[in-house]
């Protein structure tokens, strides 16, 4: 059912995003610098955005926007200048043949994601559809829903902070017998290298994946997102989970997830990250005495370890998240855990932290999406199969 966003939705809805981002789905640092500047006046004409279900998106078209990139070069921005100009793009080629563009969707789950589809919704007069492409944060664009339904990626548009607009279109020749290459690996391995361009300094702002409102029930088969993301944030908002304990109780009462504990409470000792490629590329520590949990990832979390065992704790597509207990703040990204150093922020160093698991949405546990995971997952040199973490209590063997 449709609803509204104010600018006060915006804390908690980043909040819960960022729990189901599996550590990636841009920084809560950089949600929160555009959150901040979310008010009617000279860049935004309303405060307010229009949140609806897929099947109630019926009078016009839709688009993805996003941010690309790096999420440590996406931290100080405070207005969503990259993405309302690749949607604006979009629009006018929408324009341009006829067709009106009416709403926008967010790539996946995560705290950026949604922030970034409500801020370019509210700047342009649209609305946001209650979905997202995975139900938590990937590091390519194969891994999205969009792409495993067929729906066109390009025209893409890439568009700098400077202004800077790129439009990408990918013509596949026909098939020869030999296995075609998807159309949006294609589409990630030409956008990457233009991050690195000085006018665009590691991020960019995306627009892709224009649809219909036919194409819609296709391409979106993971829905809610963004309401359950808004639920959990004003949970944790009011205070009402505060322990590990708390979180894993409301994740099944009232969200019906059924996720798993892999590792903790423990203390978090270590993080490590460098930059490449326009990703963030690398590992968080836990420790419980001798025991040490190591997450592995490539903006988002997508391999988690025990030092102690002799299989993954959990592999990717199923999301890792963390969740910190004590005073403060109680979920981070793995951005977020990095301290200006590149090590682990000062802030948290200590504290308590848990590692968990979520059930990944079943479009993701199959062809195109999982074949992607499995290939990221080897560049990280985890070889082995995808073992449910619902499939058992001892993680992914």
């Amino acid at each position: 059912m449709a609803f509204e966003l104010s600018s006060r939705d915006l804390e908690p809805l980043l909040q819960g995003a960022c729990f189901f981002g599996s550590g990636g789905g841009g920084t809560m640092i950089s949600a929160r610098h555009l959150a901040a500047n979310f008010r009617s006046g000279d860049y935004y004409p309303t405060d307010k955005v229009r949140v609806v279900d897929v099947d109630e998106a019926t009078d016009g078209d839709c688009v993805m926007v996003a941010y690309m990139g790096a999420p440590d070069a996406i931290n100080q921005v405070q207005w969503p200048n990259g993405p309302v100009e690749a949607a604006r793009a979009a629009q006018q080629r929408l324009e341009s043949q006829g067709r009106k563009l009416a709403y926008v969707v967010a790539p996946e789950s995560g705290a950026l994601g949604f922030v970034v589809a409500s801020l370019v919704a509210a700047k342009l007069g649209l609305a946001v559809v209650d979905a997202d492409g995975a139900g938590r944060a990937v590091p390519s664009l194969p891994m999205l829903t969009y792409a495993a339904a067929g729906v066109p990626p390009t025209p893409a548009f890439l568009a700098g902070e400077s202004g800077l607009c790129v439009e990408l279109g990918v013509s596949m020749p026909p098939p020869d017998g030999k296995p075609r290459e998807d159309v949006s690996t294609v589409v990630e391995q030409m956008l990457r290298p233009i991050l690195t361009n000085p006018q665009f300094g590691q991020f960019g702002g995306l627009a892709m994946w224009m649809m219909s409102s036919e194409q819609l029930d296709g391409a979106l088969p993971v829905r809610g997102t963004l309401s359950r993301a808004l639920k959990l944030g004003r949970a944790l908002q009011n205070g009402e989970v505060k322990t590990v304990e708390a979180m894993l109780d409301f994740l099944r009462r009232e969200l019906d997830i059924k996720a798993r504990l892999l590792f903790g409470p423990a203390t978090l000792a270590s993080s490590e990250v460098s930059t490449a490629g326009g990703f963030d590329l690398g590992k968080v520590a836990l420790e419980d005495g001798a025991r040490r949990c190591t997450v592995l990832y490539q903006n988002e979390s997508l391999l988690a370890w025990d030092s102690a065992v002799s299989h993954p704790l959990a592999t990717a597509p199923d999301a890792i998240s963390y969740f910190v207990e004590g005073d403060g703040q109680h979920v981070f990204s793995n951005g977020d855990l990095s301290g200006d150093d590149h090590g682990l922020d000062p802030a948290v160093r200590g504290r308590q932290a848990a590692v968990i698991a979520l059930p990944a949405a079943a479009p993701l546990r199959k062809g195109l999406i999982l074949q992607s995971f499995a290939d990221e997952l080897a560049q990280l040199g985890y070889l082995g199969p995808y073992a449910p973490v619902d499939a058992s209590g001892e993680g992914a063997r």
